[in-house]
C-alpha cells in the first residue's frame, strides 16, 4: 500500500514538471509565417498581351490573358489553294458568299454543255461508223437520224446523208472541246478571283470619287503663241 502511494506521488511529480515545460515550449514556438500571395500585372512591350504573375511561397506561375479579337484578314495563298481544291471554297474562305451562285452556276452550265455535246458526238459518231461499215442494214443506228417515214434503203447509199452525219459529228466534237476549254477557264478565273479578293480584302475605297475638268490658258512665250487647253484632275 505504501509502495503504490509512493508510485502515484512520483508520477504526479513528473507530470507537474513536464506539463509546464510543454506549455512554455508551445508559447515560445514562433508563429508560422503567413504566405502572402501577390498579383503582378506585367505588360508586354508591344502592348498587345498582358500576363498575370501569381507569386506564392517562392513559386511563380504565369497565366496568359487572351488577346482581343483581331479583324479577319484572309491569306491569298490559302484562298488560291482552297479554290484549287474545290471551286467556290476560296470564295467561302474570303467570306464572299454572294459569289457562290455565280461560281456554281457557271460550272453547272459548263458541265451541261460538255455532257450534251459529248452525247451528241457519240451518237453521230456511231451512226457515221455504222453507215460506213460493211453491213449498214444490221448496224442501223444511223436510222435514228432519218426523216420521219423515210425509207432507209434510199439513204443507205446517199452520199449527202453520209456527209451530213460527218458534219454533225465534227460540229459536236468542236463544241465539246470548246466547252471543256471554257470550263478550264472558269476554274482559273475562280482561283484568280479568290486571290484578288484576299489581296484587296481590307483595301479602303474612299467614297470621294470625283473628276474635275477646267479650261487652261497658258501665256504666250517668245517662240509660241498663247495656248489653250483643258485640265482634268481625279480625286480618289
Amino acid at each position: 500500500m505504501h509502495i503504490s502511494i509512493k508510485i502515484i506521488t512520483g508520477l504526479l511529480a513528473v507530470c507537474s514538471v513536464l506539463i509546464p515545460e510543454s506549455l512554455q515550449a508551445q508559447e515560445e514556438q514562433p508563429e508560422k509565417e503567413i504566405v502572402r500571395e501577390t498579383v503582378i500585372l506585367e505588360e508586354a512591350p508591344d502592348s498587345t498581351v498582358t500576363s498575370v504573375l501569381i507569386a506564392a511561397d517562392s513559386v511563380v506561375a504565369e497565366v496568359p490573358v487572351p488577346k482581343a479579337d483581331e479583324p479577319f484578314k484572309p491569306s491569298p495563298g490559302r484562298a488560291v489553294l482552297y479554290s484549287a481544291i474545290c471551286p467556290g471554297l476560296g470564295q467561302i474562305y474570303n467570306r464572299k458568299y454572294w459569289k457562290l451562285p455565280l461560281v456554281y452556276g457557271s460550272f453547272m452550265g459548263c458541265i451541261y454543255a460538255v455532257t450534251w455535246n459529248n452525247k451528241n458526238l457519240q451518237d453521230y459518231s456511231q451512226a457515221y461508223k455504222d453507215i460506213m461499215g460493211e453491213d449498214p442494214m444490221v448496224n442501223d443506228s444511223w436510222k435514228n437520224f432519218l426523216p420521219y417515214g423515210a425509207n432507209p434503203e434510199e439513204y443507205v447509199n446517199d452520199n449527202n446523208f453520209k456527209d451530213k452525219l460527218k458534219q454533225r459529228k465534227d460540229y459536236y466534237r468542236r463544241y465539246r472541246d470548246l466547252s471543256i476549254i471554257i470550263t478550264g477557264l472558269v476554274y482559273c478565273i475562280c482561283m484568280i478571283d479568290a486571290y484578288v479578293d484576299a489581296q484587296l480584302f481590307d483595301f479602303d475605297i474612299s467614297p470621294d470619287l470625283s473628276m474635275r475638268v477646267v479650261p487652261v490658258m497658258e501665256p504666250p512665250t517668245n517662240h509660241n503663241a498663247r495656248s489653250y487647253g483643258v485640265s482634268c484632275s481625279f480625286n480618289f
